[in-house]
């Protein structure tokens, strides 16, 4: 084929090994090949799943060849980030501590995708135990962006970017507590979705103990790709119940037929804007009032108190941990969480009681609003990607990031879904937005991610710079 397959999408693989102009094998050694090209600039996989995958994907061609019936993503590869289970491999989450940990069964996503048809083949890199922003680890270093090696690719997933932008593959999983799907989506000029939370079902066998209360309530499930239609895709066959996680929920997919209104928010409250991040969001409200939506600026209520209660609830859990994390994080790591401790007051029995009650007062305002606006586009970061290191300079830097990171957390927070959609480029780096819906509405953040993709275009595969 004149264009080489890495550079083609998940959904455009699937056909062409569907049709049988291609096989698996050739699609899968194409991205091994592109790893070999690539990885040792971006350092974005950590580990290559070689065997196993050529043994998947000799298997999709014998069942193409039977005329079997094929599942979705038949014989795509795909990325898993390191703290998602690959049975028989390990979840290292960037740790030593967890290295020689090895998964004795798939996570719920991971076997939706092998039962789609879909291969594993590679682990990404991850910040330890996803606790920054900034993609580095203890166990495999520094995770470069492929548009310039000198600025971060975000975090957590910020490996699973990385790949994907670079065309070592067409589709990954990741997961998401505090803007981890879609900070490195934004970094590296690609799409991802949140969804709401229990929506993607989520089970390990290789982390001790029991998800505490931040992780039951925030963190969720996603997908990572260069095209939208494959981050739908992604999102409709992960979606459903699980015995593993009782508190996930079958939702349908597509909802009443939504008023085509939407709030634009170029600069939200609580800090500064970059202006060309300002002017990627009023662009894309152009963008949604030429396909006839009402668009208005205005701002979602209560930002900087869903900030402050993102902020606690993450606190009361990180302190309940701390004995853990001073023995798995490094140095560097603990002191971008212990940034802001002059700042937020230690979690008490009654603050922890009292930040519960703030999320459903700020719930019932966000839902209040939503009824008005269904859909908001605003910024992931509220500036652009920050030099290697820079998140801990100082405590001043860290507040800073964690200040630009304001527009994320209230999908966190509220449990409800967020769509990153790359805009553009400024000055050598990607522009984007984050398109966010009401509770189980990913259908409305889909359609006008795909909508905003159409009028902008897709920046990635790129070669790294």
């Amino acid at each position: 084929m004149a264009e080489q397959l890495w550079t083609r999408s998940a959904g455009e693989l699937a056909a062409l090994i569907a049709s049988r102009e291609v096989s698996a094998t050739e699609v899968l050694e194409s991205h091994l090949g592109r790893i070999a090209e690539v990885n040792g600039s971006l350092n974005a996989v950590v580990r290559v799943l070689e065997d196993e995958a050529r043994t998947a994907a000799a298997d999709a061609d014998r069942a193409v060849a039977a005329g079997e019936k094929l599942g979705p993503l038949h014989g795509v590869p795909f990325t898993v980030k390191d703290n998602i289970d690959v049975v028989g491999d390990v979840s290292t989450q960037g740790i030593p501590l967890l290295a020689e940990v090895v998964a004795t069964a798939d996570a719920p996503a991971v076997a939706r995708m092998r039962a789609a048809g879909a291969i594993p083949f590679a682990r990404t890199n991850m910040p330890e135990l996803g606790l920054r922003v900034h993609t580095h680890s203890a166990t495999y270093g520094l995770t470069r962006n492929p548009w310039d090696p000198e600025v971060t690719v975000a975090g957590s997933s910020g490996g699973e970017a990385s790949a994907i932008a670079a065309g070592m593959s067409p589709i990954g999983l990741g997961n998401d507590i505090g803007g981890s799907l879609r900070n490195p989506a934004y970094a590296c000029g690609i799409a991802s979705i949140k969804p709401s939370a229990q929506r993607i079902p989520y089970a390990t066998t290789t982390m001790p103990g029991t998800a505490l209360m931040a992780e039951q309530l925030m963190l969720a499930q996603g997908v990572l790709a260069r095209r939208v239609a494959d981050v739908r895709q992604g999102f409709e066959l992960l979606a459903g119940t699980d015995p593993r996680d009782p508190y996930c929920i079958a939702a349908p997919f597509d909802g009443p037929t939504t008023p085509r209104r939407a709030a634009i928010v170029p600069d939200p409250d609580g800090g500064s804007t970059d202006p060309r991040i300002s002017d990627a969001v009023r662009a894309a409200g152009r963008a949604l009032e030429a396909a006839g939506w009402q668009v208005d600026e205005v701002q979602p209520p209560r930002l900087e108190e869903a900030y402050l209660a993102w902020t606690m609830q993450m606190n009361g859990d990180l302190g309940h941990m701390r004995p853990l994390l001073e023995m798995a994080l490094t140095p560097e790591s603990l002191s971008f969480l212990d940034a802001g401790s002059d700042i937020f007051p230690e979690p008490t029995t009654e603050s922890i009681h009292s930040t519960h009650q703030l999320r459903l007062e700020i719930a019932v305002a966000w839902a209040t609003f939503m009824e008005q606006y269904p859909v908001i586009v605003g910024p992931t970061w509220t500036q652009r990607p920050f030099a290697h290191g820079f998140d801990i300079s100082s405590t001043e830097a860290s507040m800073a990031v964690l200040e630009m990171m304001r527009f994320i957390l209230p999908q966190n927070l509220l449990g409800i879904p967020a769509v990153c959609v790359p805009t553009g480029v400024a000055d050598g780096l990607p522009t984007g937005v984050q398109v966010t819906g009401r509770r189980f509405r990913e259908d409305d953040c889909l359609a006008v991610g795909q909508l905003l993709e159409d009028a902008f275009g897709i920046l990635t595969p790129i070669d790294p710079r």
